[in-house]
């Protein structure tokens, strides 16, 4: 009889006087490979502060934007809510790199023709420093209902002082992170 398998197992059945291939084959045990996802209820959520002092705009937005989503942790499952509560404060002491604080430009409609309005971001930071932030993270998430529910965990506050002690936020720096 002819093997069309493989010549190691052809050997070993010859070698015992067995005819019967699939008595030589083992059966992987499935369960053990089987992929783990995380959801609302098995989410392990922490709080966390993040001090924007001299942090440079996009740097600081990206590794907000991981914290956000989770993709700092083993447990990461992209389609659900499973990152971090993200405070940061000192939101009007963050940088912007060369000349973007008067060259850059924000550009918003107000739903009139010839409605199109421009703003630079010298302009925004006295006025509301966190929208700022806002931007730049929200540009760096989903645009879809998860990104809309994600971006609901990031709190921005202008000066030291927040409102979620009570929560026990520990302080990370972004400096550690890749």
């Amino acid at each position: 009889m002819r093997f069309s398998h493989s010549p190691l197992i052809a050997r070993v059945c010859r070698a015992k006087k067995q005819t019967d291939v699939s008595l030589k084959l083992k059966k992987v045990d499935q369960v053990s490979y089987k992929t783990t996802y995380v959801n609302k209820v098995t989410a392990q959520k922490e709080w966390v502060i993040v001090d924007a002092e001299n942090q440079v705009l996009g740097r600081l937005a990206s590794k907000v934007a991981k914290l956000l989503r989770g993709k700092y942790k083993p447990s990461f499952t992209p389609f659900e809510d499973c990152g971090d509560n993200v405070i940061i404060i000192n939101a009007e002491k963050v940088v912007l790199t060369g000349n973007k604080l008067t060259d850059k430009l924000y550009t918003r409609h107000t739903g009139y023709p010839g409605g199109q309005r421009h703003t630079s971001p010298a302009a925004v930071l006295k006025v509301h420093p966190e929208r700022v932030i806002e931007h730049a993270v929200r540009g760096m998430l989903p645009k879809n209902r998860l990104g809309r529910a994600v971006l609901k965990n990031l709190h921005l506050y202008a000066g030291t002082e927040h409102k979620h002690e009570a929560q026990q936020p520990k302080v990370i720096d972004l400096n550690s992170l890749n």
